[in-house]
């Protein structure tokens, strides 16, 4: 199927300047609607290096944020950024509702409109997890993740990780190439969120490497 994306402009009346978000395409709907919501935009710009450009002019606290984020950026350059928002977000004990969620936006491509996958509780990290964590690694360009010497698929993750017998159990982590896309990410956290993390108590810790 040929690949499209939903471009979403947003004016800035203050350097009377368009700028353009291209998101990511999903054939599945993880969230539909988000009520009370603010919008952030994170666009792709090229210099000297490539840059993730945030606009978050109109983001209150207390309300479910919405991250546009354009497909382009890679995750080393993107989740810096995400790390900041989410730390000002939790750390503003004034203003903070407990309720309110974050979501990475997408374009539906049955329904035609936005979609959102959850991630309010996930932390992400830029260095290695420690000795003893069980790591599921996500390659950038691969279908599958690697488990151990193993390539499996992303609905198997569970079925593996609880087919072994450990003397402990150990926590399970989510390491993503840094070099791969916020596309390619957005898809593996639409997976994610469809076979694996649902059935977790909480979502694992996020490394990017």
């Amino acid at each position: 199927m040929k690949y499209f994306t939903i471009i979403i402009a947003l004016l800035l009346f203050s350097c009377e300047k368009k700028q353009d978000v291209l998101l990511p395409k999903s054939n599945v709907t993880i969230v539909k609607d988000v009520k009370d919501h603010s919008s952030i935009y994170i666009f792709f710009k090229v210099g000297k290096d490539t840059i993730a450009d945030v606009n978050r002019k109109n983001s209150i606290i207390s309300t479910n944020w919405i991250f546009n984020i354009d497909k382009r950026l890679p995750l080393r350059v993107l989740i810096p950024e995400v790390i900041k928002l989410q730390e000002k977000k939790r750390g503003d004990s004034a203003h903070k509702n407990e309720n309110a969620e974050n979501y990475y936006s997408y374009a539906d491509s049955v329904g035609k409109n936005l979609a959102f996958v959850p991630f309010t509780k996930v932390f992400y990290k830029m260095d290695r997890p420690e000795k003893g964590n069980f790591v599921v690694y996500f390659a950038k360009g691969k279908k599958q993740v690697f488990m151990g010497n193993q390539e499996i698929k992303i609905s198997e993750i569970l079925k593996q990780f609880y087919s072994i017998k450990f003397q402990k159990v150990p926590d399970l982590v989510f390491v993503f190439d840094k070099n791969m896309s916020y596309e390619e990410y957005i898809q593996y956290k639409i997976l994610l969120q469809k076979d694996v993390t649902y059935n977790l108590d909480r979502l694992p810790v996020e490394f990017i490497l």
